[in-house]
Formats: structure tokens, sequence, C-alpha cells
């Protein structure tokens, strides 16, 4: 569907001069600076980001934001809510990292903890653009005296524990009219894309345990049941569309190689970009888990089931962040900037730097009608309950994959925190003409509609679930 901005809608955008908007950010950029700095040099792992959390709430409630805390049963998880009435803009922050990815802010991979936790994903930067934003936002209504209201969602767990279910579930995203988020790229880019949905689940079998060579016939593997189920997985991935995505790790397989293992369990993503499809592919692989079991004579439960929809673009939305991108630009880079991104580059591949120039990083790439990223995010649920939008800034390097030590190095750089503040800019602009302007509101929810029409958005998580607060302690 092509989609452009109509005359009435481009005469709504930004009635007053968005010039005061940017000065006060860029005024503050420093201090922003460092609190992004602050959470990656404490990089904490999902639903006990207990020091980034609150780091954000001071920042708000010092702003003047009502804070509600302990959102969806999840501690970390809180609302900040500055105005009243209609319309209401939401803006979605994140500050949880990865298990593993630890690394210092320099262009060679040296972890500052072996095996420890790092902000591979940018949710530092995340956070503290949509703070930024949130704040400006707040500034420019009371200024001049506007109605409406601008709230901040923090939201814990991103990476894996689906924090923003939880918070659904508890019905804070109720009577909101519109959800502006960002993330962490490679590119500055407002196309409006769609990604995939998840389920994700623990798998565990249970067999029985014997000495592995004076008794072995008294043993049932469960490690046997596991692999089993892996070979049957590599078997299924022949017979199922070819834009799904199956992969799992193993938590538990035995505690020593001379006793058959009584328990063995691993993790398990299944993706695929339509909940509907994702749900039959499901439902073989949960048939080969159990099959596996029945041939080692194991038992097999699957546990803690829990997955994300699909994003549901809204390129209304994205089209007003896009003339806001746009009018902003890309980054402006110092010779030691791109002194570190050429260093940074050296560490990937030929394919990958040619195919992806520093360029990328100072421009802003065309817009799109739709895209799709293959990676899976909880905001997918919140994009099917209200009119949701999605753009990237160039916080990464060209080239740089998320969830690697090199996004983690940018993530703490210089270069990282220059996008975040065109991030921060463009989530600015964007909500303040949402705030000031109906026109743009009422044509994204008519989209909203019109996209959602004839699918029933059921969450893969139960509405009477409680947040696995201690899931990444494993």
């Amino acid at each position: 569907m092509k989609f452009a901005l109509t005359p009435a809608l481009v005469g709504t955008l930004l009635a007053a001069d968005p010039a005061s908007v940017l000065v006060q950010l860029d005024a503050r950029a420093d201090h922003y600076g460092q609190l992004s700095r602050q959470i990656w040099e404490h990089p904490e792992l999902g639903y006990v980001e207990t020091r980034s959390s609150a780091l954000h709430i001071e920042e708000l409630r010092r702003a003047g934001f009502r804070i509600d805390t302990n959102i969806g049963g999840a501690p970390t998880a809180f609302t900040a809510t500055w105005g009243a009435g209609k319309p209401v803009i939401g803006i979605m922050g994140e500050f949880d990292a990865l298990p593993g990815l630890s690394q210092d802010a320099i262009p060679d991979r040296k972890a500052l903890i072996e095996d420890g936790a790092g902000h591979g994903c940018g949710h530092n930067l995340l956070g503290i653009a949509s703070i930024a934003a949130t704040a400006a936002a707040k500034e420019y209504l009371e200024t001049h005296k506007l109605p409406g209201t601008i709230r901040y969602f923090g939201t814990p767990a991103e990476e894996g524990g689906s924090g923003k279910v939880y918070m659904a579930h508890a019905g804070a995203f109720a009577g909101v009219d519109a959800v502006l988020a960002w993330h962490p790229s490679g590119r500055n880019d407002a196309t409006p894309e769609t990604c995939n949905a998840i389920v994700r689940a623990n798998i565990r079998y249970r067999g029985v345990a014997a000495h592995a060579s004076a008794a072995p016939d008294r043993g049932r593997s469960a490690l046997d049941g596991l692999m089993l189920m892996g070979i049957g997985i590599e078997m299924l991935r022949e017979h199922i569309p070819q834009d799904s995505r199956i992969h799992y790790v193993i938590t538990k397989g035995g505690r020593a190689p001379n006793i058959v293992p009584e328990i063995a369990e691993a993790e398990i993503y299944v993706r695929h970009p339509r909940m509907a499809e994702l749900q039959n592919v499901w439902d073989r692989v949960q048939k080969i888990a159990q099959g596996a079991a029945t041939m080692t004579e194991t038992s097999v439960d699957i546990l803690d089931v829990s997955g994300s929809w699909n994003l549901l673009p809204n390129q209304t939305l994205n089209k007003i962040i896009d003339h806001h991108l746009r009018s902003i630009g890309g980054l402006k880079l110092t010779p030691e900037d791109v002194k570190f991104a050429e260093e940074i580059r050296k560490s990937l591949p030929e394919a990958v730097r040619a195919a992806n120039p520093l360029s990328l990083a100072t421009e802003v790439a065309k817009m799109r009608d739709t895209g799709i990223f293959p990676a899976s995010t909880d905001a997918g649920d919140i994009s099917w309950i209200v009119p949701t939008a999605h753009f990237g800034t160039a916080t990464f390097v060209p080239g740089v994959a998320a969830h690697t030590w090199q996004a983690t190095a940018c993530a703490g750089s210089a270069f990282g925190r220059k996008g975040m503040m065109i991030a921060a800019k463009t989530l600015a602009l964007t909500a303040i003409d949402l705030l000031e302007n109906p026109a743009p509101l009422a044509a994204a929810r008519a989209e909203f509609d019109r996209r959602r029409a004839g699918v029933t958005h059921r969450s893969v998580i139960p509405v009477n679930a409680k947040p696995p607060l201690r899931y990444r302690a494993k």
C-alpha cells in the first residue's frame, strides 16, 4: 500500500518553531550522554535492572513527572506521566543488557568483566534518548500551556523477558493514542517495519540416573531425549516456511560423563513473521519433543512458554517521523569518530564493509513503504494494542550487528551518543506534533484499525501470568 503525507497532514506538522526544542536538547546532550554512559558502565540483565531503572526514575521525577512503579509485577517496570487529558502520547524506553557481551568502548575485543553482561543492543542509549524526548515534549506542553499527556514507559527485560507484555496485561497502555519508539541501528531510517513473532520456551527432559558403565541398562538418558529432539528439529527445517527461524541452547546436559543424565534442559526460540504460521511451526516442534521422549523412554515438560507478536507497521506515524529525521539529518562525525569507526570496521568481513559504507551514518535513508527486521521484540504486542511507530538511528558503526562486542563498544562511545541525540530530537518533534494536532492521530488510528481487521490479537503469555523475574538467573 502506497502512502504519502496529504497536504492536510503536512499542514499540521509542528505549528511551532522546532528550533527551541532542538536548542534545548543540544544544551543537555552532555548530561544525557553521561546518563547513558553510567548505565553502560553498570550493565544489568532483564528484571534486575535495579540501578538503571532507578536512574531513569530519578531523572524523570526531577523533571516533574508522576511516577508509577512495579507495573505488572515487575519491580523495574514503571511509567512516568505529565499533563492531563487527550491526546495521550507514549514514548517507550529500555535499559536491560545482554549476558556475555562485556566490552570496553574501544575498537578491539576487550571484555571489562570476563563473561560479564554488556549493552550489545544499545539499550543504555535507547532509554536515555526516550527520556530526553519525553522531557522536551513535557516542557513544550508546559511552556505553551497546551492540553495533553506525555508518558514514558520504562520497560524492563526486552531481551527475552517480554516486559512490555506484562505491562500491557496490567493495563499500562490503556487510553494511549499513539506510542513512539526507536532502536539503535547502523543507519538512520524511518521505514515502517514488521519483525518476527516469537515463541520462547524451556524444554526439560527427565530420565533415570544410573552408572554409565556399570549399569547403563538401568539408565534412561534425559540428554539422549534432548539430543534426539535437536536432530528432529534439524530434519524439520527442510519442511517449514523458509522465513522461519529455530534456535536453541542446552542449559543443562548432565553432571558427569559416568552418570546417565537424569535431567537435561534446553531454551528454544521459534520465529516467523506471522503469528498464525508461527503457531503451526511451534506445534510441530512440540510433537518432535514428545516423540523424542517416547523414543528414549524419558518424559518431557515444556515450561515457561512466552513470546511476542510481530510489529504492526503504521505508515502514517512513520511518515511524520521520517519528516523530522530528515530535517535533523545524520551524524556529524569528527576525525576521532571516523578513526573509531574505521578501526571497528576492520573487525568486520570485507563483504559487510562493502555493503555498509560509513556514509549510512551521516545520511538518512530513503523511506520505503515497508520492511522487515528479522529479530523479535516485545514491542510487537504493543503495536497490536495501540498505533505504534519505530525507527532507527546510527548508533552502531554501519555494518556492526547488534548482540556483538562491536555493538557494546559503540554503545559506550561518542559515536553512539551522537546517534542517541538524533533519536531524541526526532522523538521529541514527533511527539509534539501529535500532541498539538489531532489529524495525524485520527489517520494513524484509521490505518491501525484497517491493518488489524480480521486478526484477533491474543498474547502468547496468559493474562494472569507473572513475569519471570529470574529468567536470566540460570
